[in-house]
């Protein structure tokens, strides 16, 4: 198998387990071709681990296997890793949800692999060539486990590496037919797993719409940048009086309207089609709970400065907006805004609005999304609940 040799001295690195290595530290390239398996060594020939070659990229190789033996890197490999993300879910997965995310990349030590669950079907996402180079192996691991439907959801993102070519579709003989509905905590959603962003529901929020639920009762809520209205649905399962929902897509709202439906006959919702900072800027009405849950504005490090200006402005609106002693769930999906400047951000938004603002809860992804400890950048989504005087 090729290698890549590291630098004398950059081998320490691998005592931190992080599986990114950069072009920079590189003595030795592999004679492999782009998405190959190559073992890492150091400049002594000293086995690493093992991982998926880059030569386009700044991250020439994402390690997959740290290991000092070699080993077979074969299905069999591939179907015990799996596995394993499977045993963990089955632990975590309450009774009455059947969507979670089975594979979280390198939160699952396996770079460039998503796989989402909705009941039967599995949603997969290959962000990189090797792992487009793994998908007969994948769906084998997946049938394996009983998914009857497997879906090929590709994104495109400036993070994604390498040529991904595979047509978007069912890689299996069974197709599924239409939208899907799934259970999240005895709740119905509809998900387009299609068309819908991500691969069709925010599943990385199931544990926050559950907290938003318990601080809605009787209250006034606000859901901007609503989606397909997962935070809706929670609030007036949780008995909010009324719930305002609020995107600047007219199919996202009709999702919403629709999930609503699903849950309850007859309740107090009013779904609006505009821009969320001009609604916030332009609406007389004012709120006891607010949800602002906005798509990434920092999709890389060169848009930190007017991202971070971006949550300060929405945040200070939301201040202005809500009533005194109200609750503010705000978040950033932004891998490149981390917890401190998120919590910097909102705390000189508070100032500018000259509230008393305190910290209920500090949130992040749930359990499905597990963050490897040696890969903080797998700690994308952060938010805070605020109580405002």
């Amino acid at each position: 198998m090729n290698a890549l040799i590291l630098k004398p001295g950059k081998e320490k690195s691998f005592i931190n387990r992080h599986p990114w290595i950069f072009s920079g530290a590189v003595k030795t390239l592999p004679k492999a071709e782009e998405g190959e398996i190559i073992q890492v060594r150091d400049y002594q020939n000293t086995l690493l681990g093992y991982g998926f070659f880059d030569p386009q990229s700044q991250i020439i190789c994402r390690v997959f296997e740290f290991t000092s033996v070699e080993i077979k890197i074969d299905r069999e490999f591939w179907c015990q890793k799996i596995n394993r993300a499977y045993i963990l879910r089955k632990s975590i997965i309450k009774a009455g949800t059947n969507t979670y995310r089975l594979l979280h990349a390198e939160g699952d030590f396996i770079s460039g692999i998503i796989c989402d669950i909705y009941d039967d079907l599995a949603v997969l996402q290959l962000l990189i060539t090797g792992s487009q180079k793994l998908f007969a192996d994948i769906v084998y691991a997946l049938n394996q486990l009983g998914f009857k439907y497997i879906f090929l959801k590709n994104k495109i993102s400036p993070n994604q590496s390498g040529k991904i070519n595979l047509a978007n579709g069912f890689l299996t003989n069974s197709i599924y037919e239409g939208k899907k509905i799934v259970f999240e905590n005895d709740l119905k959603f509809l998900i387009d797993f299609e068309k819908g962003q991500k691969t069709g529901f925010f599943i990385d929020q199931r544990d926050n719409r559950a907290l938003l639920g318990y601080y809605s009762k009787d209250k006034k809520v606000l859901n901007a940048f609503s989606y397909t209205g997962g935070f809706s649905v929670y609030a007036a399962a949780g008995g909010a009086s009324e719930v305002h929902s609020v995107d600047i897509s007219k199919e996202a709202i009709i999702a919403c309207d629709e999930n609503m439906k699903l849950n309850f006959e007859n309740f107090s919702h009013t779904s609006i089609v505009d821009d969320c900072f001009e609604y916030l800027k332009n609406t007389t009405q004012n709120y006891d709970v607010i949800v602002l849950d906005p798509p990434a504005f920092a999709k890389n490090s060169r848009a930190v400065s007017n991202a971070a200006r971006g949550y300060k402005e929405l945040n200070l609106k939301a201040f202005q907006k809500i009533n005194p002693q109200g609750i503010l769930f705000t978040f950033s999906c932004s891998q490149h805004i981390d917890r401190d400047l998120f919590r910097k951000i909102i705390f000189s938004a508070a100032s500018d609005a000259k509230r008393n603002v305190r910290i209920l809860h500090q949130l992040t992804q749930p359990a499905d999304h597990p963050i490897s400890i040696y890969h903080p950048e797998g700690e994308y989504l952060k938010g805070l609940v605020l109580q405002v005087e």
